[in-house]
């Protein structure tokens, strides 16, 4: 039994690089693949920070396409490969809508939409230049790009969720769907994950949004960040093999009402 799990959902020695590494969920799953045996090369623009022992840290800005290119360029000449691709980064501005600047709404867009274009454009360069023969593309959604946020949860908590942040992630899941039919003739497999509202232990939420949160979902709590490595692993395993183009939403049942 051990040897067919392993089989399907075994990722030693497998190449990994997640984006936004040094985050909240980032950080998290480059603890969970090393631990599963994988070589990680974490990419932030703040990478000197919050490091895991183990992975390969590089600085890139996403939003800058020569900064992935080169990157994503170093990274397979110097592993051979590059497996699985996690496209983590992602970014949000608070402030009520109506005082919204361009200068915000850009840095949004550019971040979620255009950062995660990038790396999935410059990753199948590579792919394509090694004649690499499969590969997984893990782009991070959010709950809120299938639901909007319910604001009357938001009492206390100056952190408003904005409109373009849920536009952007609903742009990543159609964009998943895109290169999954895309992508498919070369073997890589395109898929989001979509977490629901995670708890911060570090910079906590306000004790009212928390309660406000957990009324409002069906599983009367926020998430904790391991809760989202299970649905991670599966998309970058052999265990999904057939899935592609999927969202696998993981937000105690809140999108379901």
């Amino acid at each position: 039994m051990n040897n067919y799990l392993n089989e399907l959902f075994g990722l030693s020695g497998k190449v990994v690089i997640i984006t936004g590494a040094t985050g909240q969920i980032g950080s998290n799953l480059c603890k969970a693949y090393l631990s599963a045996g994988a070589i990680v090369i974490g990419w932030d623009v703040n990478y000197s920070n919050n490091r895991v022992e183990g992975a390969d840290y590089v600085k890139v800005n996403i939003v800058n396409r020569e900064s992935v290119s080169n990157a994503m360029s170093a990274t397979f000449a110097k592993f051979g490969r590059v497996d699985i691709l996690i496209n983590n980064a992602g970014v949000s501005t608070f402030e009520p809508f109506e005082d919204r600047t361009e200068d915000s709404f850009d840095w949004v867009m550019d971040v979620n939409l255009k950062g995660t274009f990038w790396c999935i454009q410059t990753y199948v360069e590579q792919f394509d230049k090694i004649s690499q023969n499969n590969g997984a593309i893990i782009n991070v959604g959010s709950f809120y790009g299938v639901i909007s946020p319910d604001y009357r949860i938001y009492t206390d908590c100056n952190r408003k969720n904005s409109e373009i942040y849920g536009a952007t992630k609903a742009g990543v899941i159609q964009m998943s769907k895109y290169f999954a039919v895309h992508l498919a003739e070369r073997n890589i497999r395109v898929n989001t994950i979509s977490p629901g509202g995670i708890f911060n232990p570090i910079s906590p939420q306000g004790d009212d949004f928390i309660e406000h949160y957990s009324h409002r979902c069906p599983m009367k709590r926020m998430a904790k960040v391991e809760e989202m490595t299970g649905a991670v692993i599966y998309l970058s395993s052999d265990a999904a093999t057939y899935t592609t183009g999927q969202n696998i939403v993981v937000d105690g049942g809140m999108s379901s009402w």
